[in-house]
């Protein structure tokens, strides 16, 4: 690996100096033996076999995955280094991101199913005050249509974020943001991503629920599929024992780093609380990853009704790149539709969270109930060297996995 700066966000000053501090020679991606007894050890090689290679070939420097088909475990396993020496293992915690938003969508359509809401109440029943409640529903909440601006795409957010990556945001301090711009489209007309439409979701289910979205999540979703490892932790930036550290070299624009000088820091501990609804900004490990896909991911808390509304493609054919919106608003396909928490690609289930230096995916064919969960971490040369900027390459790698798993119903390559 080659020589690189690694800074925290208090030490400028070493930045400036344009020192050097570099890690100790590599001696070769450890790797962790999969885990447990495999039901088909020859599929169990092959996609050891191919992570290892894609490891090398996509720079990264850690990944932990797992596949179970049929509810048989194929394999589980970790490659590279968490930090330097120190193995990647398959126990190790991370930030699961987006995932959450499937947690979400269970959580609603659940109330759905109880009577308790509909999908189509207007936000402003919780929301009274927020600009466009009155507009905008719990569905178009849910599946991204409401036509609210990205706070997180916003240069000024991505400023203030990166100048100081360990504050911790409130809710009221990101919607601020947005909250005098006008909608991009009418609510329902059109689509983009948006980390807007799940923060005011979740303030909606505190509402609807009477309890804090932590709470709400873990007694009527979380516990019920057995996702014990998967938490929120109360508004800090704490990962549980073992954390898969993770790097970035995403912060070099901003810092103004010349490409020439190698630049590459620690990102774990980086406040995750502007990146999605308070309550919901949760840890969690590649066998809560798996779970999840296996039992989120088909619906099992849900009425047939409400898992169809969560894995409609029914945005296809309607929805179109809005004018002056960022790379967040462009065509549904099939490689890609949101549903409602849910994004379907080819016939597969996923979801697939990326910031802070790590990207992970939960993958699931309903047809062959085949089940895959990928995390992974970035060495420098994953990042470009002006911007910064990097790929969710834990998408690129889970394809090539669901390949060798299922071959004869392959999702896209991206």
């Amino acid at each position: 690996m080659r020589r690189a700066v690694i800074v925290a966000a208090a030490t400028l000053s070493v930045l400036a100096a344009c020192t050097s501090a570099p890690n100790p020679p590599s001696t070769g991606a450890p790797t962790a033996a999969p885990t447990g007894q495999s039901a088909d050890p020859e599929l169990a090689a092959a996609v050891t076999r191919l992570v290892t290679e894609q490891q090398e070939k996509l720079h990264l420097r850690a990944v932990l995955y797992a596949v179970r088909v049929d509810g048989k475990e194929i394999v589980t396993g970790a490659v590279g280094e968490s930090m330097t020496a120190v193995p990647a293992t398959p126990d190790m915690y991370f930030r699961n991101g987006a995932v959450a938003e499937a947690y979400m969508s269970t959580l609603l359509l659940l109330l759905v199913d109880e009577g308790v809401v509909k999908l189509d109440d207007r936000l402003s029943t919780w929301l009274p005050d927020f600009p466009h409640s009155g507009e905008v529903t719990l569905r178009q909440l849910a599946q991204m249509t409401s036509g609210y601006v990205d706070y997180e795409q916003l240069p000024e957010l991505t400023e203030a974020n990166y100048a100081a990556p360990f504050k911790a945001w409130t809710p009221e301090e990101l919607l601020a943001y947005i909250a005098d711009k006008p909608l991009w489209y009418p609510p329902g007309t059109n689509w983009n991503y948006a980390h807007t439409n799940y923060l005011l979701l979740g303030l909606a289910l505190e509402k609807i629920t009477g309890k804090d979205l932590a709470t709400a999540l873990r007694e009527r979703v979380l516990d019920p599929l057995g996702l014990v490892h998967t938490t929120d932790p109360g508004g800090t930036a704490v990962i549980p024992e073992p954390p898969l550290h993770a790097f970035s070299s995403e912060r070099r624009q901003q810092l103004q780093v010349p490409a020439s000088v190698p630049f590459y820091e620690e990102s774990t501990y980086w406040d995750p609380s502007w990146t999605f609804a308070r309550g919901a900004i949760q840890t969690s490990n590649v066998a809560d990853l798996l779970t999840t896909a296996e039992r989120v991911f088909s619906g099992e808390l849900l009425s047939p009704e409400s898992y169809a509304q969560m894995v409609t493609t029914d945005l296809r054919g309607k929805t179109s790149n809005v004018p002056g919106c960022p790379g967040s608003c462009f065509d549904q396909n099939i490689g890609y539709t949101y549903g409602l928490g849910i994004v379907t690609t080819g016939n597969w289930l996923v979801q697939d969270p990326l910031f802070s230096g790590e990207s992970a995916v939960a993958a699931y064919l309903p047809s062959q109930k085949a089940a895959i969960a990928v995390a992974v971490t970035y060495e420098p040369e994953a990042f470009d060297p002006t911007t910064g900027a990097y790929q969710n390459l834990a998408d690129q790698l889970w394809r090539m996995v669901a390949a060798e798993v299922v071959p004869n119903d392959p999702p896209p390559i991206k």
